[in-house]
């Protein structure tokens, strides 16, 4: 197995639309294949991911400038959708996913490391993001990378399934 690779971080730009489109649909059958309710298939749509970046929310990782994006995920400084109103200021990841092949090799930690990082200089005080309430795999992944579990959503009653919103306090104040 090679090293950990350092990845770069960048805003995504539309000529990443596909790279993370193809990333999302990766992951999407990965978990199907595997009976994990996390994300439906074919959930995004490239108008949506283009929207997205435009909106200047996603972010992708490269191991090298101009090679191909490995990781993507968005940075939302609100999710009212998932999280209702919150009080406190927040960052929030959606969408994590990193390209099956380089599974396994610390990028998750590197790019939730790194939101943390923007999030704590952006004035927020915790880091949040939600997973599939029956994900145990993803759960505990998450609980390793320091975030707890404060509640739970029910998802559209379309999907059949729940979703666990968990979060990482990134500084001291309270």
């Amino acid at each position: 197995m090679k090293g950990t690779p350092m990845l770069n971080v960048d805003l995504a730009t539309e000529e990443d639309g596909h790279a993370i489109l193809a990333l999302q649909n990766a992951g999407e059958a990965w978990l199907a294949e595997r009976g994990i309710r996390q994300w439906d298939r074919r959930e995004m749509s490239l108008p949506t991911v283009l929207e997205h970046i435009r909106r200047r929310e996603y972010y992708v990782g490269r191991e090298e400038p101009g090679e191909a994006v490995r990781a993507a995920f968005r940075l939302l400084w609100s999710d009212e959708a998932v999280w209702g109103h919150q009080a406190e200021f927040s960052g929030y990841v959606r969408g994590l996913v990193i390209d099956r092949s380089c599974a396994g090799r610390g990028l998750g930690s590197q790019l939730l490391d790194w939101a943390a990082e923007r999030a704590r200089n952006a004035g927020a005080a915790l880091l949040r993001l939600d997973c599939g309430q029956d994900n145990a795999a993803l759960r505990d992944y998450y609980a390793r990378a320091g975030f707890v579990e404060v509640g739970r959503r029910d998802c559209d009653p379309h999907c059949g399934y729940g979703a666990v919103l968990l979060e990482r306090r990134i500084t001291n104040a309270h």
